[in-house]
This record gives C-alpha cells, structure tokens and sequence, in this order.
C-alpha cells in the first residue's frame, strides 16, 4: 500500500529558503551521482562512505538513494531495473516522477567525476543544516522560557554532531592500525613524552592506582572537617607545579581567592590563619615572594560560580579543554551542582543520578580524569566503632557509587578523638584514604599525613620512595626540586 508522500518543494516555498538552495546546480550534481550509481555498478562504492540520504537536497534523490542503499544492503545488483522496483515496494516510484524519471538522470549522467561531485553535495548539505540549527538557535533565543546556558550547550553540541556526523570514517587498512599501536606504546615508553595519566603528587597514592586515568569519574567523599578541599587542592598543586600539567578547579562553595589562600598558604608554608589576617613577618614575606612565582606561573585555572549546573560546566571545560588542554578537572562539590534545566519534575535524588552521569559523560568526552568531591550521609556520625566510611554512606544518590570508576573516602581517626590505631600507631595529623572501589586497579588503603596549619596534605611519616623509584613504577616524572626531596 502507498505511504502518504513528501511533497516536492515549489516555487512559492522555494523563493523562501536561502540562496544556496536555490541553486540549480545542485539539484544537477545530485541527478548526475545518483543516475552515475545506477549507470555503473561499481561507482556506488566511491560515494557510499561520501554520501548519506540527508545530504541530498532534491527529496525525489532522497527517496531514490535510500532504494539504492536498501538493494545494497540486500546484496542485489543495482540498476534502472532493480532501483524502480525497489521504488514501487517502497511506494515511492510515483512521487519520484515514476521509472522515467531515473532513467532519463541514467542517461545524462557520467562517473567521470561522481566521487568530487559527492563531496560537493556533502559541502552544501552541512550548510543546511548549519543555517536549519541557527534559525532554531534564534528562534529559542527570543523566548523567555529558554534557559540559556543549556541553549548554549545544545548548539555546541548540534554544530558538534554535524561535524562529527559528516567525518569520512573509512575503515583503515590493518597495517595503518598496527603502525599506530606501536607509536602509542613507543610514546607510553619514552622518558620524554607525557603519561597518559594524571599523577596526584603522591607517591604512595601513585604506586597503588597509578594516578587519575583518562575517562574516569573519581569520586572523593568524607564528612566535613575532613579535608576533602584541602586534598584536591595539593592534588591540583602538585598536578600544575610539579608535573607542569594544566589543571581545572570548580570551586562552588570557595571563591577563588580563598582557593588561592590556600594555594599559598601550602606553597609557602605560612599559617593559613595569619595569612586571612594579613598577620605576617618578615620571614613570611620571604618566603611569600620566593614561592609566589611557581603559583602565578603555574596552568591553574579557577572557576567560582556558585550553584553551577552541569550543561554550565561542560560548556566551560570544553572551552578550557580546547584553549588550554587541560589534563585534569576537580568539581567542589558535586552535591552543590544544579541539573540545569533538566531539573524539571525530577526529586533530588533524581537530580544528583543526572549530574554524576553528566560527570562521567564529561570525562569521557574530554578524555582526561574528572574528580568530584562528595559529601557523605550522616549515618557515619550515628554508627558506632572507629566511623570509617563505607559505599552506602555515599549521600543521596546510588547512582554515585554506580558512575564512578573510582570512589575513594578521606578519614581522619583523630577527628573523632581516637588517638591511636590498633597497631600503637599515632593517628596525630593521619589522614587515610581508603579506595573503596576501583574499576581499573586494586582496593586498599593509603596513609597520608594532613597539616592542618598549612591547609595541605603530605606523605605520612616513614613513607620514602626515590624519584627513580617512583618514575620506574608508577610511570611519572617530577620536574625540578621535589625529584631530589621525595
């Protein structure tokens, strides 16, 4: 049974659209590589990677390259014949213009040129759809309703898919996949090229997971006053400065100058509390000015916008990713993100399962680590023993615990005045993170040490691994003075 048909355009609707479409030529290119495919029975193969149905303006060539593509799926020979059959079980042969019509662009057709001609096509059809997504774009701008950093995201996206939907994605010959394996492991061996992944800066962190990885939503949750900013902030430190890698922070609870006070209060080792009084010695100002240049030189960027949703933020770190490629994004924290516009009908829980998946999109799309910070439920408080943290204390949302690839808990055993640890070991300035998941590496626990005065993290006392050590196992190279002092 025929289908209800598309109606060709006409002159009326024609005059309306913009110039380029209405261009004659056109139309001929698409008749001479659609007549040339039916003509020669080889010349689909020169296009068919070139061309898809949307790419052609005429909807009668439309219809016609889709019977074409439907006889190849079918292994049939393709010609006059075959393609008008193909047409009327379609019930399309009529809306075409019937067999007369195909065999009339059959006959003025030539191969000669079919794969430039295609390419051509190609070239007209990304401008409809570039003009077709901007005349939505304005269209959506002038309603009040329309969030507009989410109008934002959306076109980048759009603009992004046309030109990811137009990349010639031919199958590459065995040995080009071969060549460029080897490279890939060359460049993982040479001293002198950039680790895949992302060191933390600590060696003992380091040699257990083998840094932050590429693609990974790392999750690092504890309750507060347990120093989750402080960590991530000589995580992102150490990242910047030692490693000279361009780091990302999202602070949405701390501006960016209290985020610097920080930084500096850990770079110089001043007394974070004489530093928010502007209580300071001469010895301070020495050290001040001595360390300041490691910071103000250091590919560190800040962002404070509060309340934050998750269509501002990939639109940010795209921009930081593609200005200044960065290598590693830190959220604080994830529970002060907003769902954006997607928030609509949706229970908090709802919305903290979109903004970790979000999170994880994100990393992959970028392909560098991305660390969340998160809080944990109260339930930590109310149970009894040491309070060390586990996977159901993850606040509001399974599907934290389920997005992450990795989830690791900061614990602080003097925090609740236990002062010392089963084995007699003082728990004085002891931090723990415990990985309690791990998708690509094993589940264990690290000890660190946290100085509280200088609102930073170090290795725990005892703990000493030499920079060839470290570099030999856990596959990172510290630049200047730290090689020599770890």
């Amino acid at each position: 049974m025929a289908q209800a048909r598309r109606r060709f355009p006409d002159k009326k609707t024609e005059k309306k659209q913009p110039l380029f479409q209405q261009l004659s030529h056109v139309r001929t290119l698409e008749a001479n590589v659609i007549g040339g495919v039916i003509k020669e029975k080889d010349a689909l193969t020169s296009v068919i990677d070139i061309l898809k149905p949307d790419s052609f303006q005429d909807e009668r060539h439309v219809a016609i390259y889709q019977a074409i593509l439907q006889l190849f799926g079918k292994t049939e020979p393709i010609d006059l014949l075959t393609v008008t059959n193909q047409l009327r079980l379609n019930g399309e042969l009529e809306f075409i213009g019937g067999a007369s019509y195909a065999a009339n662009i059959m006959a003025n057709s030539t191969v000669a040129h079919i794969e430039q001609d295609a390419r051509i096509i190609v070239q007209y059809a990304i401008r409809r759809k570039i003009v077709d997504t901007l005349d939505n774009v304005k269209t959506k701008a002038y309603e009040d309703t329309t969030d507009v950093y989410g109008l934002m995201d959306s076109t980048e996206q759009s603009l992004r898919d046309i030109q990811e939907g137009n990349l010639n994605k031919n199958i590459p010959e065995l040995s080009a996949v071969v060549a460029k394996t080897i490279q890939e492991i060359k460049n993982k061996t040479d001293e002198n090229s950039d680790h895949s992944n992302v060191p933390s800066g600590f060696p003992s962190l380091d040699l257990l997971t083998g840094g932050f990885h590429n693609t990974e939503l790392i999750i690092i949750a504890a309750r507060p006053g347990m120093g989750k900013t402080a960590f991530v902030i000589s995580a992102l430190r150490n990242a910047a400065i030692d490693f000279h890698l361009p780091a990302a922070l999202f602070s949405l609870e701390m501006s960016a100058q209290q985020v610097m006070l920080r930084l500096i209060s850990a770079e110089a080792e001043i007394d974070s509390h004489k530093l928010r009084k502007g209580d300071l010695d001469e010895n301070d100002w020495h050290a001040l000015h001595g360390r300041l240049n490691n910071l103000s030189t250091a590919p560190i960027y800040i962002d404070d916008t509060p309340a934050l949703s998750i269509l501002e933020l990939r639109t940010k770190a795209r921009r930081l990713k593609a200005f200044h490629n960065i290598k590693i994004l830190i959220v604080d924290y994830l529970q002060l993100m907003t769902a954006g516009s997607q928030k609509q009908g949706m229970n908090r829980e709802q919305e903290i399962a979109a903004i970790s998946r979000g999170l994880k999109t994100l990393a992959k799309e970028l392909n560098i680590p991305v660390i969340a910070l998160s809080q944990l439920s109260r339930s930590v408080e109310t149970r009894g023993g040491d309070k060390r943290p586990q996977l159901s204390d993850l606040r509001e949302s399974g599907s934290i615990e389920q997005d992450a690839d990795v989830v690791m808990f900061l614990y602080r055993p003097e925090y609740y005045d236990i002062d010392t640890l089963e084995d007699g070991t003082s728990t004085t300035g002891m931090a723990e993170m415990i990985i309690a998941k791990n998708r690509s590496g094993s589940i264990d626990d690290v000890k660190l040490k946290f100085i509280g005065k200088y609102t930073r993290f170090a290795e725990f006392d005892g703990f000493s691994v030499s920079a060839e050590e470290y570099e030999e196992r856990a596959g990172f190279t510290v630049a200047g003075s730290k090689a020599n002092n770890m």
